[in-house]
């Protein structure tokens, strides 16, 4: 069994809102007001994630995570009508439709991490975050350096994004938890994205891919790239803001996420 934690508020057709690795509800928090008039709003923290327990095993890749969802949602007796997904959140929601496990009527991607790191890198990260959650200290070692405030401005700063100080603050509190950081680095180990491209290619789910220009972490090309693969696929190029877009401009996500469900008959 798995303690999850979950936000809900507002009311309509349900929306399942999955953030983005090493991040937690804290992510949405620009969002929820802006979508709860219109949505009933699910928004669970992943496994291993801030307050979400981690599975036995660290059960942490694509499909478990898919998988232990899926189980939630069952359990809970939800079937979301939307998805939107951030960065890791968003495969996790392609997954979950390409295998049946949800039938959502659409499924927005924000700055959606969908494919593999190329050439060298799709290689070496995976194993070298590997290597790190191996080592039992190193959460530890993490969550000590980001007390120094400076070091979790810099990793923000290097996805483009300046977000307010308050989000930037709920992402220092993540990192200074070892068990938040240990979960982060055991989804990074297990990340497996290859098999997602075949899902894309049979992915019967309208898919709105909202790439930001100014995204370090996952560059807008990876949206153009999913819409030549998914067969129901558009992409919103947003100008000015990085990886964590919608942080930066909720209100702006707020209207792309609702005009697009309007234009598919959810609103």
């Amino acid at each position: 069994r798995l303690r999850w934690h979950v936000q809900e508020t507002g009311a309509g057709p349900t929306a399942l809102l999955l953030h983005g690795s090493g991040a937690a509800t804290h992510s949405w928090a620009g969002l929820l007001p802006r979508l709860a008039p219109h949505f009933r709003l699910l928004a669970p923290d992943l496994p291993g994630h801030g307050f979400t327990g981690t599975p036995s095993g660290f059960r942490l890749s694509l499909d478990d995570m898919a998988r232990d969802l899926g189980a939630l949602l069952a359990a809970e007796n939800v079937a979301p009508d939307l998805v939107v997904g951030h960065s890791a959140g968003a495969a996790i929601a392609a997954r979950m439709a390409a295998a049946g496990i949800i039938t959502p009527k659409l499924i927005v991607s924000l700055n959606g991490a969908f494919l593999p790191f190329p050439g060298l890198a799709g290689k070496l990260f995976p194993g070298m975050a590997k290597l790190i959650f191996l080592n039992p200290l190193a959460p530890r070692l993490f969550a000590l350096r980001a007390a120094d405030r400076s070091v979790v401005d810099r990793l923000i700063r290097s996805t483009g994004s300046r977000p307010e100080a308050t989000q930037v603050e709920g992402y220092a509190r993540l990192i200074r938890t070892p068990g938040h950081v240990a979960g982060a680095l055991g989804m990074m180990a297990n990340w497996d994205l290859e098999p997602l491209q075949a899902d894309l290619r049979r992915l019967a789910t309208p898919l709105v891919l909202i790439a930001c220009e100014n995204d370090l972490a996952i560059p807008p090309s990876v949206a153009d790239a999913v819409a030549r693969l998914a067969p129901y696929a558009q992409v919103v190029h947003v100008p000015h803001l990085g990886h964590l877009g919608h942080e930066e401009d909720p209100a702006q996500f707020g209207e792309l996420i609702t005009t697009a469900a309007r234009a598919h008959g959810l609103l």
